[in-house]
């Protein structure tokens, strides 16, 4: 048996003769799935009593149900009982590393929900390894279980090495030689520095000129709508941060795509109800609009996978025709693979969803496999998940740091201003506020009165002499212990947050001992940890017991008294969003670029 990869069905030009033959008639198919309604994203219409001819792993025609019997006998059957036959949804942009698995074990999430395609931007473990990172990545990516394709990072470092240190630094060469080696190399992915571009960033245009001369449409990344004319003139033709209905409204009129990111809603990422409403409200067309996840750990990317966000987007207002075409032929439409995937169309690769009258998946094909029956995975794709992709030693060893490190700033002596970062939900920007504050006795007094406790950022690449940034957050809630993370977007340094230093040490030394973590530590213990052994970023284990960890890890940060999720916490380090955050040079003012003191 063959191993079960997007190679396991050839390409299109190779099986035209034989597909021809089965639409035809003149040869039976390999499988025919009959007795569905069939959702065709190219009329946007449901149509009852069709059936699906497959062959080679893909999809022959759609014929009036019982066809097939008419013809032949003994072609295998699968019989929909009425379910509603869809192509696979497409995931315009995700980032695998969010969910703490490799692309391996993210393909079983992804297929349970009906995905079968994606598009990543792997800039996460490009920030820790520079390109041997993203080309791991990729080779993962070829032995999984779904169709991933890449968005080459484009902002590796997230800004300069004056405002961060990073393990990787993806130049303009760096990029351009990724796009010539690697075939799934389709874009350059989101350009998150968009100040710099608008400004006329040498740097910056040159790593959009690796991707335009080459033909390779460019992702990006924007807030403002004073930003949008120019980003859009520099050649960005999409983005899923859109937060708004206006700047969606900006962004569609000045060409850019948009991705409708749906977010669990207790979670930053939630920003489709808002911004669906330039089609809801302005009468904007829904043509060049997809939806998208952007980032889900891995108890979420099983509880709201992009089947989920289809379903916010019925909820909204659009057809459910609608709805599932923005999660699947858009996507594919906008990378200019609407030929292959995204459609119920003769030639299209057997990509498909059986699912209910709420468009809850029941049953997944991948390639004209069924990989998800009712539900559950069959054995067929248990056995290609226990076939991982194993990453080199190297990315078992990324997390440097000194042996002693102090992690929190002297007591002032005196009165002075703090530059605090004040936390809020939902936690993607962080608002900058001036404290003035008194003499104190010790920290416990000092944070008691002022709603404060510590955040320090700890430089793990190995490449300074072990950098360390300290600040603190306001009203984070955090009412014991510390919490860490290696995953300090977008340079992914150590993040740890604290009431002492000692609980803190302990969240440091268990992130140094696995290689990389997420932690919660309490009266000197590890209440919950996540391992990330891989980069610092990523688990080796299947999803479901990442899952399971990550479950344990918001129960015990719950209960530390955290105020944002730990996913708005690990942006805390993520030097292009405003007001200010904190990297491992110190605290930096967005969009001003600046270093500030702690202390004034």
């Amino acid at each position: 048996m063959t191993k079960l990869t997007r190679f396991s069905v050839a390409p299109l030009h190779s099986m035209t003769r034989r597909l021809a033959d089965v639409a035809s008639a003149r040869v039976a198919p390999d499988l025919v799935i009959s007795g569905a309604r069939a959702l065709s994203t190219y009329s946007e219409r449901i149509h009852p009593g069709r059936e699906v001819w497959i062959t080679g792993g893909r999809i022959a025609a759609v014929k009036p149900a019982g066809a097939a019997k008419k013809v032949w006998s003994g072609v295998p059957l699968y019989d929909a009982a009425g379910g509603i036959i869809a192509p696979g949804l497409v995931d315009p942009h995700i980032h695998i590393e969010s969910s703490m698995v490799t692309a391996c074990a993210y393909a079983e999430a992804a297929l349970l929900n009906g995905t079968t395609t994606i598009f990543c931007d792997s800039h996460e473990i490009g920030n820790v390894m520079d390109v041997a990172g993203v080309e791991a990545m990729l080779e993962d990516a070829r032995a999984a279980p779904l169709s991933i394709f890449l968005t080459v990072p484009s902002t590796v470092p997230a800004t300069s090495a004056e405002l961060e240190t990073a393990g990787g630094d993806l130049t303009p060469e760096k990029i351009a030689g990724l796009f010539d080696r690697w075939p799934e190399a389709v874009a350059l992915g989101e350009k998150m520095d968009f100040v710099p571009v608008t400004m006329g960033d040498e740097r910056s245009h040159a790593i959009l000129a690796a991707a335009l001369k080459r033909g390779r449409p460019v992702s990006g990344h924007v807030y403002g709508r004073e930003f949008v004319a120019a980003y859009a003139a520099s050649g960005v033709t999409d983005t899923h941060e859109a937060i708004d209905r206006d700047i969606a409204d900006d962004l569609l009129d000045a060409g850019v795509w948009v991705f409708l990111r749906g977010g669990p809603p207790t979670t930053p990422w939630h920003s489709l109800p808002q911004a669906i409403r330039t089609i809801t409200e302005l009468g904007a067309s829904h043509k060049r609009t997809a939806v998208c996840t952007d980032d889900r750990d891995a108890d979420d990317l099983l509880l709201f996978g992009l089947d989920w966000v289809v379903r916010e987007a019925v909820k909204a207002g659009m057809s459910p025709e609608q709805a599932w075409s923005m999660g699947s032929l858009h996507g594919a439409t906008r990378f200019a693979m609407d030929g292959d995937i995204g459609g119920l169309g003769g030639g299209r690769r057997a990509d498909l969803v059986l699912m209910d009258d709420q468009l809850k998946p029941q049953c997944t094909w991948y390639g004209g496999e069924l990989v998800v029956e009712h539900g559950k995975i069959t054995s067929r794709l248990d056995q290609a998940l226990s076939e991982r992709y194993q990453y080199p030693k190297t990315a078992y060893a990324t997390v440097k740091l000194p042996e002693k490190v102090k992690l929190t700033p002297e007591l002032p002596a005196k009165a002075c201003t703090v530059n605090a970062i004040k936390t809020a939900l939902p936690g993607i920007t962080l608002i900058h506020e001036k404290v003035a504050i008194e003499p104190a006795k010790d920290w416990p007094s000092l944070f008691a009165r002022y709603g404060l406790c510590f955040v320090t950022v700890v430089e793990r690449h190995g490449k300074s002499a072990g950098n360390v940034a300290y600040g603190l957050l306001k009203d984070f809630g955090l009412k014991r212990g510390a919490v860490a993370s290696s995953v300090g977007h977008d340079s992914h340094n150590i993040i740890v947050a604290g009431t002492n230093e000692g609980d803190m040490q302990v969240a440091i030394s268990a992130i140094r001992e696995r290689q990389g973590g997420v932690c919660v530590v309490a009266d000197g213990k590890v209440r919950a940890l996540v391992p990330l052994p891989i980069a610092g970023l990523l688990s080796d284990k299947r999803v479901t017991e990442v899952a399971e960890e990550v479950k344990l890890l918001k129960k015990e940060w719950a209960e530390a008294g955290c105020t944002i999720p730990y996913m708005g916490f690990n942006l805390i380090p993520l030097s292009v969003i405003p007001e200010i955050r904190i990297t491992d040079k110190g605290l930096v003012l967005v969009p001003q670029m600046e270093l500030a003191p702690l202390f004034e």
